[in-house]
C-alpha cells in the first residue's frame, strides 16, 4: 500500500521484491523473517496487513527487528484502523514519519515521542513570530481606532464651528447641506481637505435610533471571537493566545513605560540540551546590551558597565564603539566622541556569548523517574541561586491511547493538553525560597514516551551577571538619568 525506499532502487526492482514476498512466507511458522540469496525480509503481522522491512543479508537482524517494531508503533499514531483505505488516506503522514526513523539507509536514534515532535514541527521560533505578529496587529487596530476617533471628532468640530464656503449656500454645490453624520464610517481614512460624493448629497432624514446594519469600524465581536465563543459553549477550553504570550515576547515587542532620556536593555537568550540520565550535552547563552536615546540632548553619552561574570564569556563591542576604551575601563563610548547616538532607535552596543558542557552552569535541572508500575516522578531544582525565574512551564509528553494522566501530587499548577498529549506543569515563580519542587502522576507508558521534556521561563536577572552602573555625559562628565531592564528568556530548553 505504502512503500518507502531509503537507497537507490528502480521501481521494477521494488515491485519484484514485494511481489515475491507473499510466496516466501509460510503458514504455521513462528519466526518473522525469511531470507533469499540477496535480501532478508523482516515482517510483522498487523491485523490484516503486514509491516515489511527489506534489508541486505549483511545487516544486523536485531537492529532490523527493533527498527521494524518502531515502524509498527508509528502506524497507530496516524491510522485509527489497520485497513487499506485508512493507510492510503494517511500515506504522506506515514512517509514523513518513516523518514524520521531511517535516513540514507541507517536508523536514526529517535523514539516515538521525538518522531511525534518532529512531524508536528512545533517551533518555538514560529510561536514567537506569531506572538509578535498578533501584538503588531493589535497595535495597528488600536491605532486605526484612535485615528478614526480623531477624524470623527474633527468633523464634528467643523460642523459645530460653521460650514465651509460653497457648502450649504445657494450658489454652492447643489445647495446641499453638509453634515458630519452623512460621512460613512468607512471613509474615516479620508483627510479633512478631501471631498467625497457623499458630502454633496441632499439632506437626508434623521437616522433612526435603532441598530444599523452598516459595517462598523472596530466592532467588538470579531469572527475569531465568535468562533472561540462557540468552542467555549461546547465545553472546549480555549486559552487566549494573547495572554499566553511569554513576558519575553511582550517586552521585546512593546516599549517599556516611564523610560528616561537614556534607556538600556540587557537581553539574554538560552539554548540548552541536557540528558535524561544527567549531564549537559550543550548550553549556549547569547546576550546583548541595547541602548536607546529618547532625547537628542542626551545623545552624546558614555555608559559604565560592570562585568561580574566568572564563567569566561566572550565579549564583542559594536564596530562604532571604542573597543580599546571598553577593554581598559569597561566604558561604552563612540569612537568619535563628537558624534551622538541616534535618537529613537534601539542600538546594540555590546554582545556576548557563553557556551559550555559543564552541568554546574545549568539554570534549572529537570529529573524524570518513570517507574514500571506507571508512576512518574518529575522534580526541578534551581541551580543558579542569583536568578529568579518567572512564568516557568515544564512540558512533559504523554503516551497516546491511554487517556489523561492522574495527578497524585503537584507543586504549582498543571494542565493536560489532550490534542498535543502533553502535561503542562506551570510555576509562576522559582527562587531560593522554592528552589526545588516535584510532580507525581500515574499513566501507562514506556520511559521513552515521556521525553523530550521542554522548559520555558523568563528572568529579570542576567545569567552572565552584566549590568549598567552609570551613564555620563561626554562633556563635563555629569551623570545622566537612565532607565534599564534585564530580560532573560528561553530559545530552546529540553531534556532528551
Amino acid at each position: 500500500i505504502v512503500s518507502r525506499q531509503f537507497v537507490e532502487m528502480t521501481r521494477s526492482r521494488v515491485e519484484g521484491l514485494l511481489s515475491a514476498f507473499p510466496k516466501l512466507i509460510g503458514t504455521g511458522k513462528q519466526h518473522t523473517f525469511v531470507e533469499t540469496e540477496s535480501v532478508r525480509y523482516v515482517y510483522q503481522p498487523l491485523e490484516k496487513l503486514y509491516v515489511l522491512l527489506i534489508t541486505t543479508k549483511a545487516s544486523n537482524i536485531l537492529e532490523d527487528l527493533e527498527t521494524l517494531r518502531l515502524f509498527a508503533k508509528v502506524l497507530p499514531e496516524y491510522c485509527r484502523k489497520m485497513e487499506e483505505s485508512e493507510v492510503v488516506d494517511q500515506a504522506f503522514s506515514l512517509i514523513f514519519a518513516f523518514d524520521e526513523i531511517v535516513a540514507l539507509g541507517y536508523r536514526e536514534n529517535v523514539n516515538l515521542a521525538q518522531i511525534r515532535t518532529f512531524t508536528e514541527m512545533d517551533s518555538h521560533e514560529e510561536k514567537v513570530f506569531q506572538a509578535v505578529r498578533q501584538t503588531q496587529e493589535k497595535e495597528a487596530r488600536d491605532h486605526m481606532k484612535k485615528k478614526a476617533k480623531e477624524i470623527g471628532q474633527r468633523n464634528r468640530e467643523i460642523a459645530k464651528s460653521g460650514r465651509s464656503p460653497g457648502f450649504g449656500s445657494a450658489g454652492g454645490f447643489g445647495g446641499g447641506t453638509y453634515r458630519s453624520e452623512d460621512t460613512p464610517a468607512l471613509d474615516a481614512n479620508v483627510s479633512a481637505g478631501e471631498t467625497t460624493k457623499s458630502s454633496y448629497n441632499k439632506p437626508s432624514r434623521p437616522v433612526a435610533s435603532g441598530p444599523s446594519k452598516a459595517l462598523k469600524l472596530g466592532s467588538k465581536m470579531k469572527d475569531v471571537d465568535v468562533f472561540v465563543g462557540q468552542l467555549q459553549s461546547e465545553g472546549q477550553k480555549v486559552v487566549d493566545s494573547s495572554k499566553s504570550i511569554s513576558a519575553a515576547v511582550n517586552k521585546s515587542s512593546a516599549p517599556v513605560a516611564n523610560q528616561e532620556k537614556v534607556h538600556l536593555v540587557v537581553e539574554e537568550k538560552i539554548s540548552l540540551t541536557a540528558g535524561r540520565d544527567g549531564g549537559l550535552q550543550n548550553m549556549e547563552v547569547h546576550g546583548m546590551l541595547r541602548l536607546r536615546v529618547n532625547d537628542e540632548k542626551a545623545g552624546r553619552v558614555k555608559v559604565h558597565v560592570t562585568n561580574n561574570d566568572t564563567k569566561g564569556i566572550q565579549l564583542q563591542t559594536h564596530p562604532n564603539v571604542d573597543k580599546k576604551l571598553f577593554t581598559q575601563t569597561s566604558v561604552i563610548s563612540l569612537k568619535n566622541p563628537e558624534k551622538p547616538f541616534p535618537v529613537g532607535q534601539d542600538i546594540g552596543v555590546l554582545k556576548w556569548r557563553f557556551q559550555t558542557q559543564d552541568e554546574s552552569h545549568i539554570p534549572l535541572t529537570i529529573n524524570c523517574w518513570p517507574n514500571e508500575n506507571g508512576e512518574v516522578n518529575i522534580e526541578y531544582e534551581l541551580q543558579q541561586g542569583h536568578m529568579e525565574l518567572e512564568d516557568v512551564q515544564i512540558n512533559i509528553p504523554c503516551p497516546s491511547g491511554v487517556g489523561a494522566p492522574v495527578i497524585n501530587e503537584c507543586d504549582g499548577e498543571h494542565r493536560y493538553d489532550n490534542q498535543k498529549r502533553t502535561l503542562q506543569w506551570s510555576l509562576p515563580f522559582i527562587d531560593s525560597s522554592n528552589k526545588s519542587g516535584s510532580l507525581e502522576f500515574t499513566i501507562n507508558g514506556q520511559p521513552d514516551d515521556f521525553f523530550p521534556i521542554t522548559v520555558t521561563f523568563v528572568s529579570r536577572q542576567s545569567f552572565c551577571d552584566i549590568k549598567v552602573d552609570e551613564v555620563q555625559q561626554i562633556d563635563g562628565g555629569a551623570a545622566e538619568k537612565f532607565s534599564s531592564e534585564v530580560l532573560v528568556f528561553v530559545e530552546n530548553y529540553e531534556v532528551v
